[in-house]
């Protein structure tokens, strides 16, 4: 979940009192889900109550997607031998499944405002977004947010866009994706069942989205772990670090031995970031733990 999160800052993805709180919007209602893992790493049990809202059967698929909760663990086992920091870092990270965002327009909100820029920066700017167009549910004397969606950002003026520290190419990009959603010109369903190769050029078609921005949406939001983002220079020096890669090693090239799990490194290159900042421990190893 923290790797979900980023930063603590994050106003939608909530990690309080060891729980996992979100707001979901679900045609029109807004679901407060509480989510704890009663298990282990090896034997998880993970329990979600609402918190506040109407229960409702259609909270259950968004919430695994987000959790990453039918991603099955022992596939996610590198293809090539592992070594060095990054085998310490995969033990650390055991048990983690790679999060995602809860649906398209989320991903693209949540990867539009990072284009080069820091991860601090664009974090602030998504959270301003959200507070700005976000609904919002009060529980507990505290305001939980939903991720703004296509509907309320394809109404959004562009000096609104502005203003949340969007730069005009940014709010247009924003925008006109939003729009083309609503019109259902740009279709989830059809993109996720396209080759990742026929996605990535179909994302790319989106005025304002490269290269960089339709991979991440396509690794952090459709869960392609076949997928790792061109150019990502937080990802590259956090893998480059783990392989142990010196200055003029090329980061690409050494990528392409992990194959369809290449996307798995970015997250095994998050994870490590956020060992080392100490917002998630590693995990410790228990009875019928599987070795790597």
């Amino acid at each position: 979940m923290r790797v979900l999160q980023r930063r603590p800052s994050n106003p939608v993805d909530v990690w309080q009192d060891d729980r996992y709180l979100r707001v979901l919007e679900l045609e029109e209602r807004l679901i407060l889900l509480e989510v704890e893992n009663r298990g282990t790493i090896d034997v998880p049990d993970v329990h979600y109550c609402i918190r506040s809202g109407e229960p409702s059967a259609s909270a259950i698929a968004p919430l695994r997607r987000v959790l990453g909760l039918d991603v099955v663990p022992a596939l996610l086992h590198f293809p090539v031998p592992i070594e060095g920091s990054l085998r310490s870092t995969v033990v650390a990270l055991r048990g983690m499944r790679p999060p995602r965002f809860a649906n398209l327009f989320e991903s693209l909100l949540n990867v539009v405002p990072f284009q080069q820029l820091s991860l601090d920066a664009g974090v602030s700017i998504v959270g301003r977004l959200v507070q700005r167009f976000g609904r919002s549910v009060e529980h507990g004397g505290r305001q939980y947010y939903a991720s703004p969606g296509s509907r309320v950002i394809a109404a959004a003026r562009l000096d609104q866009l502005r203003a949340c520290g969007l730069s005009r190419g940014k709010a247009q990009t924003l925008r006109n994706a939003a729009r083309m959603i609503e019109a259902r010109d740009f279709i989830e369903e059809e993109l996720s069942k396209m080759p990742s190769m026929q996605a990535l050029h179909a994302l790319m078609e989106l005025p304002g989205i490269g290269p960089w921005s339709a991979a991440l949406v396509l690794l952090r939001g459709l869960g392609r772990l076949d997928v790792f983002p061109p150019g990502d220079v937080g990802a590259a020096r956090a893998v480059g670090s783990l392989l142990q890669l010196g200055p003029r090693k090329s980061i690409e090239r050494a990528v392409e031995r992990f194959g369809d799990r290449r996307g798995y490194l970015y997250f095994c290159g998050l994870g490590s970031s956020l060992l080392a900042k100490g917002l998630i421990h590693a995990a410790t190893r228990e009875q019928g733990s599987r070795s790597y």
